[in-house]
This record gives C-alpha cells, sequence and structure tokens, in this order.
C-alpha cells in the first residue's frame, strides 16, 4: 500500500479544492491531514485484533467541520493556530514605536489569530514526498491587515509521519514588514480505546512553573511555582487527581531549562496502554483539558473534558511583556519550530 493518500473532498465556497491527505508508516498508523485550518483529523493507532484506536478528536468527513452545531460552540479541533497563539492583552501591542490593534474577539483581548485566523484557511497544497518519510507540506500566505496583523506572513507547515510513530509539525515562516509571530497547533488527545472523559489519563510535565492568568485568562507576565499545587504534574497522576472539576486545568507550564531531552510532557491511558511524549522546540506547553468543547455528535460523540491538549508555543502575550521571549519577526530573518508526537505502547505507568 502507498504511505500516501490523497482524496479530493469537496470546492470550498471561496473556490479552492479541499483535500484530505493520509499519511501511512510501517506499523499502519495513519496521520490523516486536510488543508481546510490545516487540521489534523485523525491520528489511527493499528490495535493487535487490527481495528483503530483515533487518538485525536475530530470528524470523519471534513464538511462537518462546516457544520453549524461544530461552527457555534467551535473548540478549534486539531487546526493550525496563528498569527499569535492563546491571548493578546487588550488586543493591542507595539513594534518599534507603532501601536496595532488586531481583533478583539474574546471580550477585550484577541484570542488564537481572530475571528477568521489560520484555522479557517484554505492552505495551499506544495509538495506530498514519501522518502525518508511520508510527509505532506501546506502553505499559507496571510496577507498585510489581515485581523489587523502588521506584514505579509508567508508560512509553510510540514506533517511528517516515521515508522517509529513520531507524528511532527514543523512550521516556517517569512514576513515583508516587522510583525508578530506565535504559532502552535491545536489537536485535542484521547488515548482511551473507549472515548469517555480524559480525567483517569495520566499526565506528567517538566515545568516548575506556570505563568499567573487575569480573570480573562491573559498571561500577566508573573512565573508562579507548581510545587506542592494542584498544577504539580512533575511525576505521573491522573487529571482530576487534585483538579477543580467544573474548571480543569487551562493554563501554560513553563519547560524546565537543561531537561536532557525529555519529553515536555506526557499522557498515558492505563484502559489503553498508550502514551503520548511531546517533544518540542518551544519554551512553554499551554495544557488544556477541554472543558469548552461543546456536545457534538458527528459520527463520534464529544462534550466538555473529552478531550486534553499540549499546546506548544512562546508565552502567551510576549508582545506585551519585555522579560518574555522574543516573538516580533522581521524582513530577513526565519521563524522556526517544530513540536514531535512520539506514541508508544506500554504495560504499566
Amino acid at each position: 500500500m502507498s504511505k500516501i493518500q490523497k482524496q479530493y473532498c469537496f470546492t470550498h465556497p471561496g473556490g479552492e479544492d479541499i483535500y484530505l491527505f493520509t499519511l501511512n508508516n510501517r506499523k499502519g498508523t495513519k496521520l490523516s491531514i486536510t488543508n481546510y485550518g490545516a487540521i489534523i483529523t485523525a491520528i489511527k493507532i493499528k490495535q493487535p485484533d487490527e481495528s483503530y484506536t483515533n487518538i485525536v478528536l475530530g470528524f470523519d468527513k471534513v464538511e462537518d467541520y462546516f457544520s453549524p452545531t461544530y461552527l457555534d460552540g467551535y473548540p478549534y479541533f486539531g487546526s493550525a493556530i496563528g498569527r499569535y497563539a492563546n491571548r493578546i492583552k487588550n488586543g493591542e501591542f507595539s513594534i518599534d514605536g507603532n501601536k496595532y490593534t488586531v481583533t478583539k474577539n474574546k471580550g477585550t483581548d484577541h484570542l488564537l489569530g481572530g475571528i477568521n485566523g489560520f484555522d479557517k484557511k484554505v492552505w495551499k497544497f506544495i509538495s506530498l514526498t514519501e522518502l525518508p518519510h511520508p510527509a505532506l507540506t501546506l502553505q499559507y500566505i496571510s496577507p498585510a491587515g489581515e485581523e489587523g496583523y502588521p506584514g505579509e506572513l508567508t508560512i509553510t507547515l510540514k506533517f511528517e509521519l516515521t515508522d517509529e510513530d513520531e507524528c511532527s509539525y514543523e512550521y516556517r515562516a517569512y514576513c515583508d514588514q516587522p510583525t508578530v509571530v506565535n504559532l502552535t497547533h491545536h489537536s485535542y488527545f484521547n488515548l482511551d480505546t473507549q472515548k469517555n472523559k480524559i480525567d483517569k489519563h495520566l499526565v506528567k510535565i517538566q515545568s516548575s512553573a506556570i505563568l499567573e492568568q487575569d480573570n480573562n485568562w491573559v498571561v500577566t507576565g508573573k512565573l508562579l511555582p507548581v510545587k506542592d499545587t494542584i498544577y504539580d504534574f512533575g511525576e505521573f497522576r491522573k487529571i482530576d487527581a487534585n483538579w477543580n472539576f467544573e474548571d480543569g486545568y487551562d493554563q501554560t507550564f513553563v519547560a524546565d531549562q537543561n531537561n536532557n531531552g525529555l519529553p515536555q510532557a506526557e499522557a498515558y491511558s492505563v484502559q489503553s496502554g498508550i502514551c503520548l511524549q511531546v517533544f518540542t522546540t518551544e519554551p512553554v506547553v499551554h495544557f488544556y483539558t477541554g472543558k469548552w468543547i461543546p456536545v457534538l455528535n458527528h459520527g463520534n460523540e464529544y462534550g466538555p473534558f473529552a478531550g486534553f491538549c499540549f499546546e506548544t508555543q512562546k508565552h502567551p502575550n510576549a508582545i506585551n511583556i519585555a522579560h518574555f521571549p522574543n516573538t516580533i519577526l522581521r524582513p530577513g530573518e526565519i521563524y522556526n519550530t517544530k513540536t514531535i508526537y512520539r506514541i508508544t505502547r506500554l504495560v504499566e505507568k
């Protein structure tokens, strides 16, 4: 069987063709992506009985991402996020003394790229390659002024699947005038073969501090130690061991320095034996347990806490906080970030 399949789905109202691409490896793992929103629709793991477990929340039909019930609650299932991950305080920032205002789509703040961010764009198909591993490359050109952002930004996004069950995505971007960039991907994971809530998953995060947030979940610039708090995931523990069951988790964890190549975040399902490890070039992982997932039924039944996210990125709102990492991209520079999801099977944890 070919390592790659390309399936035409439909024509977008804007006139662009929408496709579903599937990458396959020798273990039978399948990574499926559509060029609408650069959405990962499935990561299917082959079971000993030849059945498949999809470990991400998504829909079998790409058309379902346009359904009114999905768009009404809109949880950003598996989509590319840009130009700026998470939130920007008051939707405002300055570059070289020039003040910019971007779309305020979360109260007075900017959220996940705005009303029509990269998650709702049709990405251009660039290439499919089989060697050394099956890979898909997509491109989107964000025009100057889109959602209020300065400058034109050209982004390529490469997805890859290795025979060692490593699924990765890598962004590269360049601009024609100074702008802000902080890209991530928004997959929700549920590692159980029988999909229920994710509260019994075991999680480990290599982090000694989270970023303080205000009442609208915007980062303030202050770091809060996690030791002996409900945010201490230094060792594997169940998600619901100490959580606030009404809200779950929606916090940004700062990577410990010199973690000796260890995964930044891990999750494990006792029910399935599947373990997910996250390796990233980025300095933080935002851990979100899906409180706001709407009740959906498009062949798959989903609702609050049906999946969790490990969103790798630079510090949210960093453009407004001087001591946080730089998120300004200038002409002549290349933005580059890569995240790997390594999938393994364990007997026990």
